[in-house]
């Protein structure tokens, strides 16, 4: 007989439902991954699927782990460290891989001269320095770097 036999359904209740409710936000990260049409439609789904769906299963394993290591014999409670460290890790490098993956994207539409992908936004706090074109045939100024040092 194992421990989940003898689970009392106040517990179990929430267990299945968080892993209910995190698996099916994972499945549906993943089909949004294979069914939605261009790059940028295909970075959102997943991202929210993962966040979202190990969230719920992170909690369903809280609960249970919980409850499991606080019948007799052991100390109290089991502190919920490796789920939060978990949960933690995720909430956070899920979404900074989705916005490196956008930009990076982004950059490469652009110089590809994808169409249907909007141009830089000129930001009134960046000063504009002109390219070789903008710069009415004057040419940058060149820079001795023969006294640079390191240099030999």
């Amino acid at each position: 007989m194992s421990y989940l036999d003898t689970l009392p359904p106040w517990i179990a209740i929430p267990v299945a439902f968080f892993l209910i409710l995190g698996s099916t936000l994972t499945l549906l990260g993943a089909f949004g991954l294979a069914r939605l049409r261009d790059f940028y439609d295909r970075l959102h789904a997943p991202t929210l699927g993962t966040s979202w769906g190990a969230a719920g299963i992170l909690l369903a394993s809280m609960i249970l782990m919980s409850w499991n290591e606080s019948e007799p014999g052991w100390s109290g409670l089991r502190p919920v460290l490796h789920e939060l460290v978990i949960g933690i890790f995720l909430m956070i490098t899920t979404p900074v891989t989705l916005m490196l993956l956008g930009r990076a994207a982004l950059h490469r539409d652009r110089i590809e001269g994808t169409p249907g992908i909007p141009g830089a936004v000129e930001r009134a706090d960046v000063p504009h320095r002109p390219t070789g074109e903008e710069a009415d045939g004057e040419a940058a100024p060149e820079i001795d770097i023969s006294d640079a040092p390191g240099e030999n």
